[in-house]
């Protein structure tokens, strides 16, 4: 179990926020998942060579192999608003997305090239961890909350230097249908920096209708999560590049947070109604604690479940250990 601590994202996504039932056929579905290994591949080749490159030319580069990595995948991308994230070319800007799937990289990507902000444990991901490292990711150790200023100056002098940089506010994945707060921490390097803020909105639609199906939530593994993506017809993912948010316009970090918030929420409504079936894994966050004040035994209510889900399976750490519940509305 993860180290628990105050500012460690949680996500009330679990498996059953998840659409069920596969469109294509299997043969298909292996066929996207071969091309999707055979781009993967190809892009580890040609990665020492595409290092050397600069400027315009590594950038295409890098934004024809991320958009061959979606297509691969039977997933179609329709961009919304401006087309690059830098609206003053050479000038750093902090990217700001929501987190819904394992592809969001490579679709952000697919429209600019950027360095990311990503949890270690992408660096563990077959090729493409490799590859994401090489592209001078700074990593975050979620666990480690003293290691958190680093992290921070780390990202304020990328993008100082210039560059566009890109995180995900939310902390951690959920389902779509629901949005998570954005966690203010990683938006002082923006103001430290002195540079903008540009919101992006990503959107996951199946037949014009949101879908939850490209979900990497619950207990689910990367393998598992490409399978069900490969295995959906019709899934197209929406990238709207919102409004710069100028430097000075917010008085701090939180303020700032609530700003690239409210402007993705234009784009992303809150979901009014998550199904029945929606489950939700809370941890808490210290010994004993849910949040900062808040005991353990508060947990065991269905008080607390998030809503419109009918039941929870609730972790509490016990004298090192934990212990689990199952919580329902009905009692």
């Amino acid at each position: 179990m993860m180290a628990a601590h105050a500012w460690m994202p949680l996500s009330p996504c679990g498996d059953g926020c998840v659409a069920e039932g596969a469109t294509v056929g299997r043969a298909r579905a292996v066929l996207r998942f071969a091309g999707l290994a055979g781009v993967l591949a190809a892009g580890a080749l040609v990665a020492p060579v595409v290092l050397v490159l600069r400027g315009r030319a590594r950038e295409a580069v890098l934004r024809g192999w991320f958009r061959l990595m979606v297509r691969a995948s039977g997933v179609g991308m329709r961009v919304v608003g401006e087309r690059r994230f830098q609206g003053t070319p050479g000038r750093g800007v902090l990217v700001v997305a929501n987190h819904v799937s394992w592809l969001d990289e490579l679709v952000v990507d697919s429209v600019q090239p950027i360095r990311i902000v990503a949890k270690r444990d992408i660096r563990s991901w077959p090729v493409l961890g490799w590859i994401i490292t090489a592209a001078r990711t700074v990593y975050l150790d979620r666990e480690r909350l003293r290691l958190l200023p680093g992290t921070v100056a780390e990202l304020a002098a990328a993008l100082r230097s210039g560059a566009a940089v890109g995180v995900h506010a939310e902390g951690t994945t959920w389902c779509g249908s629901e949005s998570g707060p954005f966690r203010p921490a990683l938006f002082q390097a923006a103001l430290d920096a002195g540079v903008p803020v540009r919101p992006v909105a990503l959107r996951y639609l199946r037949g014009g209708v949101a879908t939850t199906r490209p979900a990497y939530v619950g207990a689910d593994g990367l393998v598992d999560a490409i399978w069900r993506v490969v295995r959906t017809g019709g899934l197209v993912v929406e990238v709207h590049v919102l409004d710069e948010i100028a430097p000075g316009r917010a008085a701090d970090r939180r303020e700032l947070a609530a700003l690239a918030q409210s402007a993705t929420e234009r784009v992303l409504p809150p979901g009014a109604a998550v199904g029945a079936g929606h489950r939700a894994v809370v941890a808490a966050r210290a010994p004993g604690m849910v949040a900062p004040g808040v005991p353990a035994r508060v947990v065991l209510s269905p008080a607390v479940l998030p809503p419109g889900a009918a039941s929870a399976e609730v972790v509490v750490p016990r004298r090192g250990r934990s212990g689990r519940r199952r919580l329902s509305r009905k009692g």
